[in-house]
């Protein structure tokens, strides 16, 4: 089988959790689970380890996945924090251990959501912490009552990846679900969208092999909420699945 670590959420000790309370928690959230999960895919949720005993988890991957969550720290990108939005520093180092040996091991790589957004700093990019507040003429790009259930435009950069794949549909739409947005780009990184309002949406990693690293500020796993109304997400796993098999072989 072909095997996708995919990095963990955590919930952390809370006294009024009437479950594990004292103890934290890491999960893989259920669409991101059935969305990898198809025949012949094995979706492996890596542990929150201390070196080799993560790293060697790590070797026998074929691909990794980011997955979306809670911000990143504004620390990581050398800024204090604004209002309430102080990330969650304990799973970036965690995860940017992952990137770091995944990257150096050139294993396939997606990120999603935060998992795009963690690649971005990783490579010496910056965010917006609070698009509401940061850029109060932006579009609606989060809702926490409606959530997944939202979405808007999207323009793809042609000649790129993903203007290859999606640049014949006419209006293209993606969920969102989001309320920070890459500032400045990080290095080596090319962009492949924009959000309408002209945030970017999706990038690759250019000393990779097109697809073999990338990231979507979007959530493909999510879409099925939206069925028939959003971008194929199957075409972006096909690519990224692809490279996890070329990896394996």
């Amino acid at each position: 089988m072909i095997k996708i670590g995919i990095s963990a959420c955590f919930f952390y000790p809370d006294k009024e959790r009437t479950v594990f309370g004292p103890k934290s928690l890491s999960y893989m959230e259920n669409d991101m689970a059935r969305w990898i999960g198809k025949k012949g895919v094995l979706p492996v949720l890596l542990p929150d380890l201390e070196g080799e005993l993560l790293t060697d988890i790590i070797d026998q991957m074929d691909g990794i996945i980011l997955q979306g969550g809670s911000d990143i720290a504004p620390a990581q990108y050398g800024e204090d924090p604004i209002g309430i939005w102080r990330g969650d520093a304990y799973r970036d180092q965690y995860e940017l251990k992952i990137l770091d040996y995944a990257i150096r091991k050139e294993k396939p790589i997606l990120g999603i959501c935060r998992g795009f957004q963690l690649m971005n700093v990783y490579f010496g990019g910056s965010l917006y912490q609070d698009i509401p507040s940061q850029i109060p003429g932006a579009g609606a790009h989060r809702s926490a009552e409606l959530y997944d259930t939202i979405n808007h435009p999207i323009n793809f950069v042609s000649g790129t990846l993903l203007g290859d794949l999606y640049g014949h549909i006419s209006n293209p739409k993606v969920n969102t679900v989001h309320h920070q947005a890459v500032k400045q780009l990080g290095q080596d990184l090319e962009v492949y969208a924009h959000s309408d309002d002209g945030f970017i949406e999706a990038f690759g990693y250019t000393k990779a092999a097109p697809g073999k690293v990338m990231g979507v500020q979007w959530h493909p796993e999510f879409s099925v909420t939206q069925a028939g109304k959003l971008l194929d997400e199957e075409l972006i796993f096909n690519v990224f699945l692809e490279h996890a098999k070329q990896h394996r072989n």
